[in-house]
């Protein structure tokens, strides 16, 4: 038992090892939309002809900055692409850490009884199973709402929309802190009390 223990808790060093580069994908991309909806709202002021004052009697000023903001706004777009992607592999690294676990519980010797048995303050090894399980379903959730959310902006978002999105893409409602906190402080009881 303390043997498959340890193997789990390698498992859930390598879930929060996730979990940080997970934190620090969502920082960028918070940026990078933020970044986004800033270029968005600027395109307004700039369709607008009044807004030029002397600068309208430029040739060609309204669409060269215009077009500025576009190229800006799409290498943008790009970068919140690959942002997802990378969200993405995280997932699939939740995913592949969630399958080991279970394998590493359905291919041992181990009899049913063992498998729900806790000794102490150590969890039982399903419920090891089932603390991966729920990690990967959270942030899988959560890549799905925000690569909803990521192909929902356009230039022609408004103003309403792009502050709905925003928020949305910080919140993070598919991940519960409490839980997740909950279910390490599951595996590594013995550790802080």
């Amino acid at each position: 038992m303390e043997a498959m223990m340890k193997k789990f808790r390698q498992k859930y060093r390598r879930a929060r090892d996730e979990m940080d580069r997970w934190d620090e994908l969502q920082s960028r991309l918070v940026s990078q939309f933020v970044n986004a909806c800033s270029i968005i709202d600027r395109l307004e002021v700039l369709r607008d002809t009044k807004n030029y004052g002397i600068l309208g009697s430029v040739n060609g000023i309204k669409e060269t900055l215009l077009g500025k903001q576009m190229e800006a706004l799409e290498m943008i777009f790009c970068s919140m692409k690959e942002t997802m992607k990378e969200f993405y592999g995280t997932v699939m690294s939740f995913e592949k850490i969630a399958s080991d676990g279970n394998q590493l519980l359905r291919g041992g010797s181990i009899p049913t009884a063992q498998k729900q048995l806790k000794i102490g303050i150590w969890p039982s090894l399903e419920e090891c199973v089932d603390g991966l399980r729920t990690i990967h379903e959270m942030h899988r959730s959560e890549y799905l709402l925000k690569s909803s959310i990521v192909s929902s902006l356009t230039w022609m978002c408004s103003a309403s929309d792009i502050g709905a999105l925003r928020q949305l893409l910080m919140d993070q409602p598919n991940i519960s802190t409490d839980e997740v906190q909950s279910i390490f402080e599951i595996i590594f009881a013995e550790e802080i009390s």
